[in-house]
């Protein structure tokens, strides 16, 4: 008979990362059923709970205690998996990381590297906005990768920062670029003369792959987090953003990625981008321009990333002449095409390429719901439960909530795509492959094997099921593109690198409709064609970046990857993460 063991541990935090590996490896432990690792906030608890392992005393603990749950067989097997924490822990540190002294101050860590310039924050959403806030007080341009930070605190340290002539990038920022150096999760891309503003980091990765791909580089990619171009917000992070492009003397042009912002916002982003003096590419996903474009007009509107890429490789002096076509998925998108498929089950862990997905759907099929639906659009029932066809941001907060990022962890996906291929309606599976720094370090050697064993599935079952996976990535990311193509083919999926592409692709199939493939291979061509006539130029001269971080261990490891200097900040919650006894630090402090 099945028996549940917790440990609470009082005032013991770990980064997420830390514990989603304990937890995995209790749960590989002999005996072992199932196990949960979380801090003990509300919505950790309710997921303890869907899963049978929220027991009396994680119930009545606090949000900054750690509760350490197992189900195992027996009483003696759970004993046994619980008396192994310690070790595991120990054995799962970063051993990039691990043999550096830590400071457990941010002002401790800016003396050990007073030439940082940059903070990284990744603490849980109720602390983060006083460690930016710290990190602004010590001179320090900030990006916050948390997410459920209060909005009149995102409000309030832009302002400061505006004042203080520094960058807040977030929060629920993923990516940037800074001299050089990979944030959050992004793409080892060559340097360059584009800069990038974007609002999306899904959206900005695959912008600055395109970029790389087509010979392009990059001078800096900054992110704003989905907010900024709110009307509360007032675009002030991309506002200060696109000013430092401007008057950067290596940026050519600039590209500005969002989703559709405040018509008020809009205006004045639009216009202070034809004032910059250099050619702007916008790509305010889903936006209509307000005007038609005269001819010679600095800004130029694009409907796709891949587009915002091509025109500002066209407008950009580049270091390389861009790669060959991949002819085998020409081939394969037309094979795809002659398939008659049901319904399309996508199931992306990048929020703004399944948004993107959902603009190109329209012009093929009469209605896709979504968790995360166009304005208007028809919204899923059940999240976790498709309906005809489905697009699915599997990073959306009913799904993220206590657990990793699907960028980071793929199990929830790889558990989605077996109950996907078991249901007889679904006709064509799409996923996004999102590599870099940061990301998964391996995510096809999990992703292949689901895919290979959905197709078998639906095969026992008298279906076929066609496979799509769009890969954003480079040749220099640590997963290797290659390596990552070749796992998702030998497992019967396209790979696609272009998501416009594959989106077109599975809108003719799922369509039975191949009118626009002339269109979109003419576009392919000429765009080669007159590529071949670009200029080339000398690398960029590297720039030292070095930054403090606060929170996610895997960043500290991904910024020395890259060479850059970093130094951890042991990192615990103020006052034991009690509420007043905070406040009343933050005011000591003239926060």
């Amino acid at each position: 008979m099945p028996y549940s063991l917790a440990e609470i541990r009082a005032g013991a935090y770990y980064d997420s990362v830390v514990l989603m590996q304990l937890q995995r490896s209790l749960a590989e432990l002999p005996g072992v059923e199932d196990a949960g690792v979380v801090m003990c906030t509300a919505a950790n608890k309710e997921l303890l709970e869907q899963s049978g392992l929220l027991a009396g005393e994680v119930q009545a603990a606090a949000p900054e205690d750690l509760a350490i749950v197992v189900r195992a067989g027996s009483r003696a097997a759970a004993q046994t998996a619980l008396a192994q924490v310690d070790e595991l822990l120990a054995r799962r540190r970063s051993t990039a990381s691990a043999d550096d002294y830590r400071p457990k101050s941010l002002e401790s860590a800016s003396k050990m590297l007073p030439e940082a310039e940059w903070l990284l924050v990744s603490v849980p959403g109720r602390y983060a906005a006083g460690v930016a806030r710290q990190g602004l007080a010590l001179g320090k341009n900030v990006f916050l990768y948390s997410d459920n930070v209060a909005l009149e605190d995102e409000i309030s340290l832009k302002e400061r920062a505006t004042a203080q002539g520094l960058l807040v990038m977030g929060p629920d920022c993923g990516t940037a670029i800074v001299d050089g150096v990979g944030l959050g999760f992004a793409n080892r891309v060559r340097r360059g003369t584009i800069g990038v503003v974007a609002a999306s980091g899904t959206g900005l990765q695959a912008v600055t792959v395109g970029i790389h791909r087509l010979g392009g580089g990059i001078t800096q990619a900054y992110g704003t987090g989905g907010r900024d171009l709110s009307e509360p917000v007032g675009a002030l992070t991309a506002k200060a953003a696109l000013a430092r492009l401007a008057a950067d003397p290596q940026t050519e042009v600039i590209v500005l990625v969002s989703k559709p912002p405040s018509p008020v916002v809009a205006a004045a982003l639009l216009a202070q981008a034809r004032e910059s003096g250099k050619p702007v590419v916008v790509d305010f996903i889903g936006y209509s321009p307000p005007e038609a474009q005269s001819r010679g007009e600095a800004v130029h509107f694009v409907k796709t990333l891949d587009e915002a890429a091509e025109v500002a490789v066209t407008l950009a002096t580049v270091d390389d002449r861009p790669q060959a076509v991949d002819g085998r998925q020409r081939q394969e998108a037309a094979q795809l095409a002659t398939r008659n498929s049901q319904f399309l089950r996508a199931l992306y862990s990048g929020g703004t390429l399944a948004y993107e997905a959902l603009l190109l759907l329209q012009d093929y099929l009469p209605a896709v719901h979504s968790n995360a639906p166009l304005k208007g659009g028809p919204r899923l029932e059940n999240p976790h439960e498709s309906q005809g066809h489905s697009v699915v941001d599997l990073g959306e907060d009913e799904f993220t909530v206590g657990r990793l990022h699907p960028m980071l962890d793929n199990e929830l996906r790889v558990r989605r795509i077996h109950a996907e291929a078991a249901d007889p309606q679904t006709g064509l599976l799409l996923l996004d492959v999102v590599l870099g720094d940061g990301a998964h370090p391996d995510p096809a050697s999990e992703l292949a094997p689901a895919i290979g064993h959905a197709i078998a599935t639906a095969k026992s079952a008298g279906r076929e099921l066609p496979v799509v996976a769009v890969v954003i990535g480079t040749d220099a990311d640590p997963q290797g593109l290659d390596k990552q193509i070749e796992q998702l083919r030998a497992a019967g999926a396209t790979v696609f690198t272009r998501h416009d592409e594959a989106i077109r692709a599975v809108g003719r199939a799922l369509a039975n409709d191949d009118r626009r493939q002339t269109t979109d291979d003419r576009r392919s061509a000429q765009f080669t064609i007159r590529n071949s006539q670009f200029a080339t130029r000398s690398p960029q001269s590297s720039i030292p970046f070095s930054a403090l971080n606060v929170g996610l261990e895997a960043f500290t490891d991904s910024l020395k990857a890259q060479g850059a200097a970093v130094v951890h900040v042991e990192w615990k919650p103020p006052a034991g993460g009690n509420e007043k006894l905070m406040g009343i630090l933050a005011r000591m402090r003239g926060q």
